[in-house]
């Protein structure tokens, strides 16, 4: 997927999501594209070296879709514990979209009972929704 097309899918997931340039006074930091769902980062990526987009994931499946795939790796500047890198070069299409769907979802879930907007415990079938619907099995 190119950068244009893997902007418009992360801006169609919904209304409210925004995008911006914040890091513009950091050195390597400039060209650094974030979307933003309720004023926090799900997905972001080097306009300039467009070969990782980092994105939220839930820690227990990160190791396992780093097994499965090898277009999945460590984020950029994020902690490796609750973010994942993807090469959007060498991912397939559907697989980035619905990691970037996942992200977006975890992070919406997350921050929507803070603003007064559904409760902040998740239900095992909200829980079960925001899951990405990739197979965690071996190579």
């Amino acid at each position: 997927m190119n950068i244009e097309d893997y902007r418009e899918f992360c801006l169609s997931l919904g209304a409210d999501v925004e995008e911006k340039l914040p890091f513009q006074k950091f050195k390597n930091g400039e060209g650094v594209l974030v979307f933003y769902i309720m004023g926090h980062m799900f997905s972001f990526f080097d306009c300039n070296d467009f070969s990782v987009i980092s994105l939220k994931c839930q820690p227990e499946g990160i190791e396992d879709l780093k097994a499965q795939y090898d277009c999945i790796g460590n984020p950029y500047n994020e902690s490796p514990k609750h973010w994942i890198g993807i090469n959007p070069n060498t991912a397939p299409d559907d697989l980035l979209q619905e990691l970037t769907r996942n992200s977006y979802e975890i992070v919406k879930a997350k921050f929507a009972g803070k603003r007064g907007q559904s409760q902040t415990h998740l239900s095992h079938a909200e829980r079960e929704h925001t899951r990405p619907k990739v197979k965690y099995t071996k190579k």
